[in-house]
This record gives structure tokens, C-alpha cells and sequence, in this order.
């Protein structure tokens, strides 16, 4: 049998002290995590190692901006309360995200490495920088700086 992951373990000890301490915000934002993170280990069929944690943990992050912007849409503000609240507990997980002159300088770093010279060679880049940046940068951002760059 795998070795448990350390952050997994760390979900399953918060989510223990949420339930004595009552706290249903962070109950309800880490089973989320957890259940997200049990989906994703039965699709691989493989016990994910904490990068990939992280990544799901993004993830949902993710899906609870979008929630946020939708329910802001709808007039339902007692919603984006709750959405923002389970997405603060979710981003105590996740590593210090980095700003984007830190990945803007990565980026330059990776393009003089492989020796990128114009968007075409933007499928050289990504690989190597979502691997250096996996769980820091939000995919999105490190698309749209190295698209910036190549441009």
C-alpha cells in the first residue's frame, strides 16, 4: 500500500477538528476537497502525490470563483458569502501563489533555456514552466504571460 500523502493527511486532521469545533464552513469546504481528490485518484486510478493534491485543490478554487461570479450575477449574495468563505479555507492549502513579475521573470528564464523566439515556439515553453510553477501560478496567468512574451 502507498504511503498516505502529508497534505491529505493534514485534509483528514482539519476535518476532524472542523466537525469538534463545529465549524461547517470548513467541514463542508475540506469533504468537498476530499471527495474532488478521491475522483480524481479513482479516474487515474493511482493515490495522487501532494503536487496533484494541489492541483485539485485549485481546481476547485477555481470552480468556487466562477460559482462567485455567477451567484454575484443572480443577486444571490447570501451564496457568494458561503462560496468565499469554503474557498478561504481551501486557499490555506495551497502553496503562496506567486506574483506575476515573479512569473514573468520565470518565464523569461524558460524561453532563453529552450531558446523560444516567437509564439511558435510557445509549445517548447509551457511544458517545462507549468512543471517549475505547478501549484505557485494559476495555468491561466502563466499562459497569458508567456503569450505576452512570444507575442
Amino acid at each position: 500500500m502507498a504511503k498516505e500523502s502529508a497534505l491529505k493527511q493534514k485534509l483528514a486532521d482539519d476535518l476532524k477538528q472542523a466537525m469538534k469545533d463545529g465549524d461547517k464552513v470548513k467541514r463542508s469546504a475540506i469533504r468537498m476537497a476530499m471527495a474532488a481528490i478521491k475522483n480524481a485518484e479513482i479516474a487515474r486510478q493511482a493515490v495522487l502525490e501532494d503536487g496533484d493534491i494541489l492541483g485539485v485543490i485549485a481546481k476547485e478554487i477555481r470552480q468556487r470563483k466562477e460559482s462567485i461570479e455567477a451567484f454575484k450575477l443572480g443577486g444571490r449574495m447570501e451564496l457568494v458569502a458561503i462560496e468565499e468563505a469554503e474557498m478561504a479555507v481551501l486557499e490555506q492549502y495551497l502553496p503562496q501563489q506567486m506574483g506575476r513579475d515573479e512569473i514573468t521573470a520565470e518565464a523569461r528564464r524558460v524561453i532563453e533555456e529552450v531558446g523560444a523566439e516567437s509564439i511558435r515556439d510557445k509549445g517548447k515553453v509551457m511544458p517545462p514552466l507549468i512543471a517549475k510553477l505547478k501549484g505557485k501560478a494559476d495555468g491561466r496567468e502563466i499562459n497569458e504571460v508567456v503569450t505576452e512574451l512570444l507575442g
